[in-house]
């Protein structure tokens, strides 16, 4: 079997993989992806082929430093049905900002996953959740952010589900792992096809 590379610095998605039962190393690709993110708005690019285009950059990358490795890349888009589209927090008052942006709001997730060996895609797949946020009122956004700052410094949207960021929610359609960042049955079945996993 091949060896598998994580290119994410998410706690989130190596914990995915590793409750799934995959061995991998787990490396960052350190991708300056402001700068990525704007170029492709700048061309007119949606939600997402933005999310797929950096799960590919981060696969490419990384493979090209580990020969013979698979290598996934995975990013996540969160874009409002006014087509707009949020990015990480640059602070708190910024969570803020955001959450307030979606209350009483629904917004998309757009989850992309890449695979790459020798600097070569082999396989991508993007999934997507839809997410309605309840009505929050500013006292609750305030002690939300306050309480949970480390944890969604990291996070497109200022949550996460598998924490008390299921308490912003009133209905959501999308799979767990999609919503988390990483559409982990539509890669473990990649990797069952290729033999990499058993099947």
């Amino acid at each position: 079997m091949t060896r598998l590379l994580l290119a994410s610095q998410s706690a989130g998605r190596a914990q995915m993989l590793r409750d799934a039962g995959l061995d991998f190393d787990l490396e960052p690709a350190h991708l300056d992806e402001t700068a990525l993110i704007d170029g492709l708005l700048a061309e007119g690019q949606p939600a997402r082929n933005i999310a797929d285009a950096l799960a590919e950059a981060k696969a490419v990358k990384l493979s090209g430093r580990h020969p013979g490795q698979l290598v996934i890349g995975c990013d996540q888009i969160l874009a409002l049905d006014d087509g707009s589209i949020l990015a990480k927090p640059h602070g708190p008052a910024d969570a803020e900002a955001q959450l307030a942006r979606l209350s009483g709001q629904r917004h998309r997730l757009w989850s992309a996953v890449v695979v790459a060996e020798n600097s070569v895609p082999l396989w991508r797949h993007v999934g997507e959740a839809k997410m309605w946020v309840r009505p929050l009122s500013p006292a609750f956004i305030s002690a939300y952010v306050a309480a949970e700052w480390d944890r969604i410094r990291w996070t497109v949207g200022c949550y996460e589900v598998e924490g008390a960021g299921v308490q912003l929610f009133s209905r959501t359609e999308g799979d767990r792992w999609t919503i988390i960042g990483l559409p982990m049955l539509a890669l473990l079945d990649w990797l069952r096809g290729r033999g990499e996993v058993a099947a």
